[in-house]
């Protein structure tokens, strides 16, 4: 085998058709465009592939597609359950006085009361 040369028989027509489409669809607008980010030596960046290296970039691909896809379906984190506040007895005793009363108490004691 000559150096440079590939290593397996070439990719078919409908291989790189999916592979372009694959690298479109992640931003990348060609082979060569996609040479830096997806590691492609000179002659993947010409369009030249095996079947071999077509499969491993698809599979790539589509994984990288699968996990955007997993990241964008998750709306917002779980959060923790809130843990709920222990009342004091006194919390417990105004929280059983009707609104009225209260309302009195905290007037005889100079508040200014107003409805909600």
């Amino acid at each position: 085998m000559a150096f440079g040369q590939p290593a397996g028989p070439p990719a078919s027509k409908q291989q790189l058709n999916e592979l372009l489409e694959l690298l479109i669809a992640a931003g990348h607008t060609d082979f060569r465009d996609a040479r830096g980010p997806m590691q492609f030596n000179q002659r993947q960046a010409a369009g030249r592939f095996t079947r071999q290296e077509a499969d491993d970039f698809i599979d790539q691909l589509r994984a990288e597609a699968e996990f955007d896809e997993a990241i964008a379906s998750v709306s917002e984190p779980v959060s923790p359950k809130p843990t709920p506040q222990r009342l004091t007895a006194h919390q417990k005793t105004a929280k059983s006085l009707p609104d009225s009363v209260l309302a009195a108490e905290l007037q005889s004691r100079g508040w200014i009361v107003v409805e909600p």
